[in-house]
């Protein structure tokens, strides 16, 4: 059993920042990625940012350069910076832990959300 606890999130201008966290506690074991995703609402999750065991680092196009995911070790929490946002973030944000399979990753543990709201 994996537990994902989220923290952070809230209201923001356009071109400010904001930051996600993610505390990651139980049997991880077998989780080898750990991500971020967002939903809003009547539309599909999309995938935002994921992260590997050996640090391979994966970002949707509309965030690369902007958003920037790391995980602390130590700590076991997963962040998710997000820098010059816009109104077309707005969303809520999930982090998610995740399996590799032969020819995907399944995302068996969900944090509760987050949600992030950017303004014009």
């Amino acid at each position: 059993q994996v537990r994902l606890v989220q923290s952070g999130g809230g209201s923001v201008q356009a071109g400010g920042s904001l930051t996600l966290s993610c505390a990651i506690s139980g049997s991880t074991g077998t989780r080898s990625f750990m991500g971020w995703f967002r939903q809003v609402p009547g539309t599909p999750r999309d995938f935002v940012s994921s992260i590997r065991n050996d640090g391979d680092i994966r970002y949707t196009d509309s965030v690369t350069g902007r958003f920037t995911i790391s995980k602390d070790n130590a700590k076991n929490i997963l962040y998710l910076q997000m820098n010059d946002l816009r109104p077309e973030d707005t969303a809520t944000y999930y982090c998610a832990a995740g399996i590799q399979k032969i020819n995907r990753v399944d995302w068996p543990d969900w944090g509760q959300g987050a949600q992030v709201t950017v303004t014009a």
